[in-house]
């Protein structure tokens, strides 16, 4: 366990908190609606970003004597995310909150100082659309070490499952950034070559975009579903979990691993949604009532197109000339299929 205080006075400015595993749609931007926290209390993650630090782009020309400035939110490398509830001795710096519909979306740089010296430590980012999180700055802040319990590391047989579907009908974006993730490490090990996915849900989630993404015809390379309680005999690609906790990608002695959030793969490996055939001459509706159908979603399932450039970005097979054809063709087009 670690708390974090002020590089400059050594003040603290958050709760004790243990690390775990950066999720997938950190950074993600979803909908207009307020989105929950990014992390459980208690936990800290710490994202590398892409290099690029927070900076404003030139001004723009004067019109009707209005100077209009936009800026670039990109955050620096190795920033740490902590649970909003997790803060602790700062306060708001006034000047850098504006510019937001529903809350802070961190666009004018930290927006938080401590409150013992006043040096800017973190940016809030709880804006609609934004998953909630703090981002403390990596050279503001240092690590203390602190008594505290040790962080139980949760067996592969107890991940957590996430439904793809929400109580509304509509696909978890926790799901389409998960998806969009893999599908960047699938790309990247197919080596350009068709790939064949299982039916039922993993087709469902992955089979669009690879109809769409990599070119026609038979299929060269084989995607299996792979992990805790399932067969051990894979020879090509495994879909495999990463822990939520470590990070630790399930070990498979298979040729290639695609590794997907645990949530998302438990969900894949453990449940069947498929529809039951009531028996002969019906069942009571009291009794259908009991046991009520999966939700059915309104739409196709496509993966957050963002995240998934964001992860094909950071790929160092990305380099390789058809996969940055398809990088290109993405981000060139970023809102046909499969991402629309």
């Amino acid at each position: 366990m670690v708390v974090f205080a002020c590089a400059e006075c050594g003040a603290v400015v958050t709760a004790r908190v243990a690390r775990v595993a950066l999720p997938d749609h950190s950074g993600q931007k979803y909908g207009h609606a307020l989105l929950p926290g990014l992390l459980e209390p208690g936990t800290y993650v710490v994202d590398p970003g892409d290099g690029r630090p927070w900076t404003p782009l030139e001004p723009e020309p004067e019109e009707h004597g209005v100077r209009l400035q936009t800026f670039v939110i990109s955050g620096s490398p190795n920033r740490i995310g902590i649970a909003p509830g997790d803060v602790r001795g700062t306060v708001f710096i006034p000047e850098r909150l504006g510019g937001c519909c529903c809350g802070w979306d961190g666009q004018y740089g930290p927006n938080l100082a401590c409150a013992g010296c006043g040096r800017p430590v973190a940016t809030r980012v709880d804006d609609c659309g934004f998953w909630q999180v703090v981002w403390l700055e990596p050279d503001a802040v240092r690590p203390v070490a602190v008594d505290g319990p040790v962080q139980r590391v949760m067996d592969w047989l107890e991940l957590p499952s996430t439904p793809p579907v929400d109580p509304l009908g509509f696909w978890s974006p926790r799901w389409e950034a998960a998806v969009a993730v893999a599908l960047a490490h699938l790309l990247a090990v197919s080596g350009g070559k068709r790939v064949s996915v299982p039916e039922g849900p993993v087709a469902e989630a992955f089979r669009r975009a690879i109809d769409v993404l990599l070119p026609p015809g038979p299929p060269e390379r084989h995607l299996v579903l792979a992990g805790p309680g399932l067969p051990a005999a894979i020879t090509d690609i495994a879909l495999v979990p990463r822990h939520p906790q470590t990070g630790e990608v399930w070990p498979r002695d298979a040729e290639a691993v695609v590794p997907l959030a645990a949530d998302v793969w438990t969900y894949l490996a453990c449940n069947d949604d498929r529809r039951l055939v009531p028996a002969a001459y019906g069942m009571p509706a009291g009794v259908r009532r009991d046991d009520p159908p999966p939700l059915l979603p309104r739409r196709l399932f496509r993966p957050d197109g963002r995240v998934f450039l964001r992860a094909l970005e950071r790929l160092a097979t990305v380099r390789q000339p058809w996969l940055r054809r398809i990088q290109d063709r993405v981000q060139d087009r970023p809102y046909l299929d499969p991402f629309v």
